[in-house]
């Protein structure tokens, strides 16, 4: 990963911004990347399929929010569950335990880490988008957690925590 410097102006469409397939499911687009914000923070769309569900965990040096564009996702944070839809937001501060699951048949979520410093985490959890790999794939946790151990900036406490589907 490149040394932090100074944040650059980011304009980006659409379609724009490199595609990743993550391994605890989905694809991610970054939007911006904390390279381009000096560190401030790190921001990708996540393009996920019902069921994808992440297991109980927190973020120790950064503030995770959620912002729905549309689909549906059930947040547990702090104990309860809460369905949001879309244009509903969802922010956990670091430290605090929190998981999610899609329950709508396609989900496509913003996800902001402020500071970046979870980059290193998404991005050795996950590979490019190529014709080779169109960004679908089975789970594989065993990579999620050998890159939460390598880097950080993830701390893995449990199963997903869901009581209902």
């Amino acid at each position: 990963m490149a040394v932090l410097g100074t944040p650059t102006p980011i304009i980006r469409a659409t379609d724009d911004g490199e595609r990743r397939w993550f391994h605890g499911g989905g694809t991610h687009t970054w939007k911006a990347t904390a390279e381009d914000t000096g560190g401030a923070f790190l921001l990708f769309e996540m393009a996920l399929d019902q069921g994808k569900a992440t297991p109980l965990h927190t973020h120790p040096d950064s503030d995770e929010t959620m912002y729905v564009l549309d689909g549906e996702i059930l947040v547990h944070i702090d104990g309860r569950e809460h369905r949001v839809g879309p244009r509903g937001l969802a922010s956990a501060p670091r430290g605090v335990p929190h998981a999610f699951a899609v329950v709508s048949e396609v989900a496509h979520v913003l996800c902001l880490h402020t500071p970046g410093c979870c980059q290193a985490f998404y991005w050795d959890a996950s590979e490019p988008v190529t014709d080779d790999h169109p960004g679908s794939g089975l789970v594989d946790f065993d990579r999620v957690r050998a890159s939460a151990q390598k880097n950080g900036g993830i701390e893995i406490l449990g199963p997903p925590p869901f009581t209902r589907p």
